[in-house]
C-alpha cells in the first residue's frame, strides 16, 4: 500500500542523500562551486551548479529506474550491490592503505588550474556569447561535465535501480544542495578543515553497508 511506498521513498531519499553528501564533499564539483563563488555571485553559482546536479540526478535516476525494465531485476540488483562494494572498498582501500595525503588540497589545485585555463579563453568573446559565458550557464555546463560519469552519478544509477527513483532523485538533489551550499558559502575554508581521509573512510564504510543491506534483503519482486 501507500505506507510501504512512502517508506521506500524515504529509504531511497536517505540512501542517496547520504551517499551524495559523502562522495561530493571535497569532490571536483564541490570545488568548482567554491572557486566560482569566489569570483562571482554566490546565488548565481549556486543556481547554475544545483541546476546541473538536479538534471544529472534526475537523468541518472531515470536510467537506473529504466534499467530493470530492459534488464532483469536480478541483474540490476546485483549490479547495484557490486557497485556499492566496489566504491565502498575502493574508498576504504584508498583511505586506509594507499593514502597519499593531500587529497582535497590537490583536487582544489587541479580544479583551480582547469578553471583558470577556461577563464583565460572566455575573455576574448563577443556580446552574443555573453549569455553563454554568463555565470549560471558556465557553472551549469562545467558542473554537468565534471559530474558526468563521476562515481556519485554511477552510484545514483545503481541506487535508483533498486530503490524508489523519486526518493533517490529527491535525496540526491538535497544532498547536492547541501554540498553546493557549503561549497559556495565557504568551500575553501571547509576543505582545509574537513579531513578528506575521515570522509573517505566513512563513505567507504557506508557504501559497504548499503551493499550488505542490499545483499541481505535480496531482490524485491
Amino acid at each position: 500500500g501507500t505506507m510501504t511506498s512512502t517508506a521506500e521513498f524515504f529509504e531511497g531519499a536517505v540512501k542517496s542523500g547520504t551517499m551524495i553528501l559523502i562522495s561530493e564533499i571535497g569532490d571536483k564539483t564541490f570545488f568548482i562551486a567554491a572557486i566560482m563563488a569566489m569570483r562571482h555571485s554566490r546565488a548565481t553559482v549556486f543556481a547554475g551548479a544545483i541546476g546541473a546536479l538536479g538534471v544529472m540526478t534526475a537523468l541518472s535516476a531515470a536510467l537506473g529506474w529504466a534499467a530493470p525494465a530492459l534488464i532483469s531485476k536480478t541483474y540490476t540488483h546485483y549490479l547495484a550491490v557490486a557497485l556499492f562494494f566496489f566504491f565502498g572498498l575502493r574508498s576504504l582501500y584508498e583511505s586506509l592503505l594507499a593514502w597519499e595525503g593531500g587529497g582535497m588540497q590537490e583536487e582544489l589545485e587541479e580544479t583551480e588550474k582547469e578553471l583558470g585555463a577556461k577563464g583565460k579563453k572566455t575573455k576574448t568573446k563577443t556580446k552574443t556569447s555573453a549569455f553563454l559565458s554568463s555565470t549560471v550557464v558556465e557553472t551549469f555546463v562545467i558542473t554537468f561535465l565534471a559530474e558526468w560519469g563521476d562515481r556519485s552519478q554511477i552510484a545514483t544509477i545503481g541506487l535508483a535501480a533498486s530503490e524508489d527513483p523519486f526518493g533517490v532523485t529527491l535525496g540526491g538533489v538535497l544532498g547536492h544542495a547541501v554540498c553546493t551550499g557549503a561549497a559556495v558559502l565557504g568551500g575553501k575554508h571547509m576543505a582545509t578543515l574537513v579531513s578528506e581521509r575521515a570522509v573517505a573512510i566513512t563513505g567507504g564504510a557506508l557504501f559497504v553497508l548499503f551493499g550488505t543491506h542490499a545483499l541481505v534483503t535480496g531482490v524485491e519482486e
